[in-house]
This record gives structure tokens, sequence and C-alpha cells, in this order.
């Protein structure tokens, strides 16, 4: 035998193994080139005339670098952003939410892509009716993002997805901004699926209205905003709260990520504010006999970002004080917040349901159908503790000296 004949031997059948499954790699047949696309960026649904629905999508179609706009009426044209690209505006209306899609797509070149989806956007008349049917489409279909965020428009959700924000390169971008900001209520369409099939039945979603534009210039130029949330029970707006008791709501549902609470103390006159750095609330449900309750621990730990009184923050006793003043602020936000949803709209949207079902899962099944005339009696206890972690370095004096003189 040759000497090295049987590693040359080795080598040639893995050099022949290697080609056989070089061919049975796919390659790039089933490639899509983003050319081929039409890359929705947010969807907003509407109620049309007969009980159709309007399927509404804003798309984005690249451009060269200082060029771009918006088409708001689908048709071209448009006012001029400062960003890279162009959006356009879509629209099919079809008796289903898959029919309206299905429609949208014969009028478009290219193929419908959900991949960069963020947003969608109820009309105000469509979630008066439900939207459930709407969800249902989201859900199956592989193409939407259940992370998208979710919304509820005063007027038409058509007319949001046409806006021209000033800081932003579309009005989808936008909302996905304020969403992350966490100062009103994040709901992704997961989130909302969640709450209908839930114990509970009730949901809350974002209120979203149209700042108006500056006097004088383009009246799309303006932008969206949240303000206040939708009450829905089985799938149907309604209730509304105002952007006040949304953040007693935050409280309850443990989701404050920033917030600033400001008081006057009885010590002196002036206002102290205080930033939240961390807060924590737990539900603990309670059944004696046919009494129902939840106590709602809450603790926050906070600093002071401002205080225009004289008060000494450094005393430890004032600190006290305000400790104890700043959970009661806290505890009358919450104990607003409760008044609207329980006792007029028996909507429980603050996962109390959620609560007794871990807490009494035998006994739960057994009551849980009463549960809708049930929770407008549930008693509720607060149990807010805050501390203040730090008052700062000085007070500033609210009075000015004797000898300063007083500016004309």
């Amino acid at each position: 035998m040759v000497p090295g004949a049987g590693w040359k031997g080795l080598r040639l059948v893995m050099t022949a193994s290697a080609a056989l499954l070089l061919l049975l790699l796919p390659g790039c047949w089933d490639r899509k080139e983003v050319n081929d696309l039409a890359i929705i960026m947010a969807a907003g649904l509407d109620k049309a005339e007969g009980g159709l629905v309007k399927l509404s999508v804003q798309l984005f179609v690249p451009r060269v670098s200082g060029g771009g706009g918006q088409d708001s009426g689908g048709s071209g044209g448009g006012g001029k952003t400062p960003a890279s690209g162009q959006t356009i505006l879509r629209s099919a209306t079809g008796n289903t939410l898959a029919d309206a899609m299905t429609k949208l797509q014969e009028k478009l070149s290219r193929r419908i892509f959900w991949g960069h989806g963020e947003v969608f956007v109820f009309g105000e008349a469509l979630a008066r009716e439900g939207i459930r049917e709407n969800i249902d489409f989201i859900m199956r279909d592989p193409g939407p993002r259940e992370r998208a965020e979710m919304f509820i428009c005063k007027g038409r959700a058509q007319d949001i997805l046409t806006l021209l924000p000033p800081l932003e390169r579309s009005s989808a971008e936008s909302l996905r901004e304020m969403a992350k900001s966490q100062t009103g209520l994040k709901v992704t369409v997961k989130d909302f699926a969640e709450m209908l099939v839930s114990d509970a039945g009730a949901a809350a979603l974002p209120w979203i209205e149209t700042l108006p534009a500056q006097p004088g210039s383009d009246p799309k130029r303006t932008d969206a905003y949240i303000n206040g949330s939708v009450i829905l029970k089985k799938d149907r707006m309604v209730g509304f709260i105002d952007d006040r008791v949304t953040r007693g709501l935050l409280w309850l549902r443990d989701e404050v990520e920033a917030a600033t609470v400001t008081l006057a103390p009885k010590e002196g006159k002036g206002l102290i504010s205080f930033k939240i750095l961390d807060s924590r609330t737990k539900l603990l449900p309670l059944i004696e006999g046919d009494r129902w309750s939840v106590t709602v621990r809450i603790q926050t730990e906070d600093d002071v970002i401002q205080n225009t009184t004289n008060i000494n923050l450094v005393d430890p006793k004032v600190t006290e004080s305000l400790e104890k003043q700043l959970s009661a602020e806290i505890e009358k936000r919450i104990r607003v917040a409760l008044v609207h949803p329980q006792k007029e709209l028996h909507a429980d949207i603050f996962n109390f349901a959620e609560a007794f079902r871990r807490r009494y899962p035998q006994l739960w099944k057994k009551e849980k159908q009463r549960w809708e005339e049930r929770f407008p009696q549930v008693e509720v206890r607060i149990e807010s503790r805050a501390r203040i972690v730090r008052t700062g370095m000085a007070t500033v004096q609210a009075t000015r000296p004797k000898n300063e003189v007083k500016p004309k």
C-alpha cells in the first residue's frame, strides 16, 4: 500500500459528501427583496357603511436621504418631513378584516408585509360595536405582530394615520414612542386578547386624541397624544376615564413606571413635588363568608425634586410627616380610580378576578359566573407606605430678604 493513499481516499470521500450536501441546501429560491414588499408601519380600523370594516394602512416606501414626505391621500404628494423615507396611506373595505386585507392586496403592486407594523388604531365607532372579531384575525394570521401597541382614537383611525408629526417620521413612530414612555396605559394586542378571555371579561385601552395644529400651518402637521383610557366590556367600549383617573388605575395594576406627585404640606405654605423611584403593588384578596374584599398594598420610594416651601426637610419629624401625607395622596388617587369602573360600569379592569382565582381556585370555579354582580360589592382596602429616600442638600427660601429690592 502506498503511504498516504488512505488519507487521500478519505479526503476524496469527504469532498464528495460535502458537494452532495450543497445540492440539498435550499439557497435563496424563496427570498423576498425589500423592493418587493409593502411594509406596513401602522394599521387603522374603522366602521364602514353597511356593517363593513375599513382597513387603512400606513406604508413605508424607501427614498434617498433628503427626500420624503407623506401622501395622506394615498395618491402622491403631501408635506415634507425631515425623514429619509416616505409613508403613504392605502385603504380597503370588506365584510371582515381578512376580506379587507385581501382587497387591499389587490390595490398594491407589492406584497403586504406586517413585520414592522407596531401600531393598531381602532376608531371610536368601531370600538363601540365591538372589536373581538378583528382581534381574532390579528391573532390567527401569522403576519400581524402580537406585540404591536393598541389604541382607540376619537373619531376615525384613518385620520390619525394621515397626521404629520413634527418630531417623528410618521404617526406610527410617534404613537409607538408614546407607548414606550408609559405615561399612560401600555397595551399590546397580546395583552388585550388575554384580557378578553380572562374571567374579568373587561379591558382598558389607551385613548388618543389629536393636538390642534399651529395657527396658519397645515391642519395635518400635528400629532396624536394619549389622553386617558377607554373601558371595554366583552370587547365593546362602554366608558372613558380621564388622564388623572388613569394614573390611579396604573397604581392598582402595578404598572407605574414614571410618576410625579405634588402635594401641599400642612407644615407650611407652598408645594412639594416627589418623583417616584420605585413602586410595588400587591393585591391581597380575602373571602369571609359572603363578604369579599381586596387589600391593595403599595410601597414606594421617592425623591424630593422641588420644594417651594420654607420647611426644613432634613428634620426627621418633618420627613416622617411628609411620608404619611404622600401615602394619603396616593391612596386618594386610587380611590378616585375605583369609583367609575367599579360602582358605575361594573368593569373589572384592576385584575381583581385573577387575584381571587389564584387565592381561592376551588371556590372561584363555583362563583366566577356571578363575578359581574359581585364585583361592585367587593370592599377595597388600601395600605400605602411611602418612603422618602432623598430630600436634597438645601432648601431655597421662598421669601425674599428684607433688604432685597423688588423688581419693577
